[in-house]
């Protein structure tokens, strides 16, 4: 049995999806059944609970070889993926593997970079089998942008002229997640996943704007009045302070470089932007 954590996520639900189609036996830890429903009907177990709660999560590694820590970026997210691989080591799990950051490192000094650093870590010396599984800007951020490409044409972030991103598809890392847990030979190894995509945001307006067959532009912001509007939105300081923190790293001319590992691993070929758009064409289409 293979447990997966965010499995109502985007990441964790192509996870759980292509564990389920592989026909391996697949559970997800789920707060709201409901929103599982689609889950269920594709296979996946549901086991009802919650990642803080001690009892959620003996019950949820019962009879469980393989756990994907799978949780969003935020304030708690450390203290709750340290629970779940503790949960895991006293149930004798024998493989953990996490969704990370490529921006993970030891000399981070972002809060979200830290976390996924520091977690990483305490998985390593858990004592059990690891694999990490590192993408970088998720190409569904841009889900976020849909309202204004719509109506506007223009898509709006604080990079400057000059910010730039090597971009995934969350659909690529939770296939990339499901494969390492489905195949054998990622004990203890550590996957930096991206498209062959890294572009400014200039270039990903084009993209946008070829594919759409209409004018889309990236519309640098400055800084301080973007974070005053995105705190409208996010109740936690912590997370703001943090969201903002990378996007200043980013019109920094902080970058990532792409990989082919994807490829490598899997055997078949990255979702690149444009695919991205064409797949949602209808999300920002009027």
């Amino acid at each position: 049995m293979i447990l997966i954590t965010g499995a109502t996520g985007r990441t964790g639900s192509h996870a759980a999806r292509e564990l389920a189609a592989r026909g391996l036996p697949v559970r997800a830890l789920v707060r709201n059944p409901a929103k599982a429903a689609t889950l269920a009907a594709a296979g996946v177990e549901l086991v009802t609970g919650d990642a803080g709660d001690a009892d959620s999560l003996r019950a949820a590694m019962q009879g469980v070889r393989k756990v994907a820590v799978i949780f969003p970026n935020g304030e708690q997210q450390l203290a709750l993926e340290k629970r779940v691989v503790d949960a895991a080591v006293a149930a004798g799990v024998e493989h953990v593997l996490k969704i990370s950051s490529m921006e993970s490192l030891p000399t981070a000094r972002n809060p979200t970079h830290r976390v996924h650093w520091e977690s990483e870590e305490h998985i390593r010396a858990s004592g059990v089998a690891w694999t990490m599984v590192r993408p970088s800007f998720y190409m569904q951020n841009f889900l976020s942008n849909a309202a204004t490409i719509k109506a506007e044409g223009k898509f709006y972030y604080p990079f400057g002229d000059k910010g730039a991103a090597a971009l995934t598809d969350s659909r690529d890392a939770g296939f990339f997640a499901a494969h390492c847990l489905a195949t054998t030979g990622h004990e203890n190894k550590s996957y930096d996943v991206t498209s062959p995509d890294k572009l400014s945001f200039h270039e990903i307006a084009a993209v946008f704007s070829r594919e759409l067959g209409r004018q889309i532009d990236y519309v640098p912001q400055d800084p301080a009045a973007y974070k005053a509007y995105l705190g409208k939105f996010l109740a936690s300081r912590w997370h703001l302070d943090a969201v903002c923190d990378i996007f200043a790293e980013v019109a920094a001319g902080y970058v990532v470089e792409p990989t082919n590992v994807f490829k490598q691993i899997t055997g078949r070929d990255p979702v690149t932007l444009a695919q991205f758009v064409r797949d949602y064409r209808a999300v920002f289409t009027p």
